[in-house]
């Protein structure tokens, strides 16, 4: 059998690679075959993740094993088939590439193809350019500091004088409250 797979980025507009692969490949080919589809470095760290239909993260396949929890079941890129963990079409993963960012390519099996293989992986499509590997710390902090920027800016033009209360003071709200009957003991 063999998969097709979409690999997308959220960094990088009109993105796309799509990769065919063997169904009974590892993880570690798929990660290959997209990395040599975009020219990055294959002696970074990275891991797979299995998503649900939201993109939330479910089981790790690894690069290596990090030995962080030695109760569960670690979960590596060259012993692991595809096949094996993925079962359906419209199966999704994220590919983080850059750990020190969190940055990743997001995946989903478009279709499978029963009745043939495939030696080698295929990138049967490659559309724009890659975000790169790897982003230096000054620019990421600079990117963060313009998305809470932007997000500060747009929650100040949600408040206005109805958000709470009004523009007008009045200072006999407190008075009423009783608080200037309260006395406060000294220690």
């Amino acid at each position: 059998m063999i998969f097709n797979f979409r690999v997308v980025s959220d960094e990088v507009d009109n993105f796309r690679r799509d990769i065919q692969i063997d169904a009974d490949a590892t993880f570690l080919d798929l990660r290959n075959a997209i990395y040599d589809s975009v020219g990055y470095d294959k002696n970074q760290l990275c891991s797979f993740f299995l998503c649900d239909n939201n993109w939330e993260k479910g089981r790790e396949v690894t690069l290596e094993d990090m030995g962080l929890d030695s109760s569960e079941d670690a979960y590596l890129m060259d012993d692991t088939i595809l096949s094996d963990e993925i079962e359906d079409e419209g199966q999704r993963l994220i590919l983080t590439f850059d750990y020190m960012t969190d940055r990743s390519f997001f995946i989903e099996l478009k279709t499978s193809e029963t009745g043939r293989n495939l030696l080698e992986p295929l990138c049967t499509r490659s559309m724009g350019t890659p975000p790169s590997q790897t982003m230096d710390f000054n620019e990421f902090d600079s990117k963060v500091d313009a998305a809470n920027a932007a997000k500060a800016a747009s929650t100040l033009d949600d408040y206005d004088e109805s958000f709470y209360g009004s523009d007008e003071y009045n200072a006999d709200e407190f008075d009423e409250a009783g608080f200037d009957e309260m006395t406060f003991d000294e220690q």
